[in-house]
């Protein structure tokens, strides 16, 4: 079962992160919240700092996965567990940089 969550813990984490990432972009484009917050709009800190935590979520359990006390009971689930969470942290990098790279409410 351990095998299992190792495998899957990227993907899931990163489906997490990417609704509440997308749902706060949503409420702050839906309510109007105005105001800055050094020198930016508050809504483009907000997501700006949303983005950075998942990345950051995303490499630190990358490293865990890494780690030999973490390490799987096989040599598959290792590599495959592994996969996944590069997997993940490409897939944060790449399905989240809308939210910092372009307008944050149309």
């Amino acid at each position: 079962m351990r095998d299992i969550i190792r495998i899957l813990i990227a993907p899931l984490v990163w489906l997490a992160t990417f609704s509440a990432i997308y749902g706060l972009h949503g409420l702050l484009c839906g309510h109007g919240i105005n105001g800055t917050a050094f020198g930016l709009p508050i809504e483009r800190v907000l997501l700006g700092a949303a983005f950075l935590f998942a990345i950051l979520l995303q490499t630190a359990l990358l490293f865990a996965l890494y780690h030999p006390s973490l390490a799987a009971s096989s040599e598959f689930s290792r590599f495959v567990s592994r996969a996944t969470g590069w997997v993940g942290l490409v897939a944060t990098l790449w399905s989240l940089s809308p939210v910092v790279l372009t307008t944050y409410c149309v």
